[in-house]
């Protein structure tokens, strides 16, 4: 049994994906490229790929809500929301180029393109319709609830990975 959530009744998509989106970015915080780009099991994403993933969903959503192209300098981070994670192709980048400031990097550009209708949910961006990394074709409030977990979701991975046995020191 499914419970419907009415998104109207959750109008700050803002404050919640600040949340999880901190407590991601507080994992990533001191790690090395080395660290970045370890994998738990062959086939696994790294932390530098569930990151730039983070960023490419924040792309993405962004550019589809406010109705823009993504902009030419983040196509790869774009093609990082599926490619690679969510289908069988290569992931978009190198272990070379996932470099922590390459990283934060293109979080903080995800953030400049997704902030601004986190802040200002208005119906015309509630109601824009996508196609979401999935698959299933969803509204800018289902893009902006998707959002408000994602980076929680990856936060969990990589507390994980960096507990792991093996991860390097």
């Amino acid at each position: 049994m499914s419970a419907q959530v009415n998104c109207a009744d959750m109008p700050d998509f803002h404050a919640a994906w600040s949340l999880s989106r901190g407590r991601f970015l507080a994992e990533l915080d001191g790690l090395s490229h080395e660290q970045l780009n370890w994998r738990l099991y062959p086939g696994s994403l790294s932390i530098a790929e569930a990151a730039i993933h983070t960023a490419g969903i924040e792309v993405k959503f962004g550019c589809a809500i406010e109705g823009i192209e993504v902009p030419a300098e983040l196509t790869r981070v774009a093609a990082a929301a599926t490619e690679g994670v969510v289908n069988d192709n290569p992931f978009p980048y190198s272990s070379e180029e996932m470099t922590p400031e390459y990283v934060l990097s293109v979080l903080q550009a995800s953030k400049d393109i997704v902030e601004p209708a986190l802040l200002d949910p208005t119906a015309a961006r509630r109601e824009v319709t996508m196609v979401s990394a999935l698959g299933p074709v969803i509204t800018g409030e289902g893009a902006m609830a998707r959002l408000t977990f994602h980076a929680a979701y990856h936060q969990g991975q990589t507390y994980q990975v960096k507990n792991a046995p093996g991860f390097p020191a």
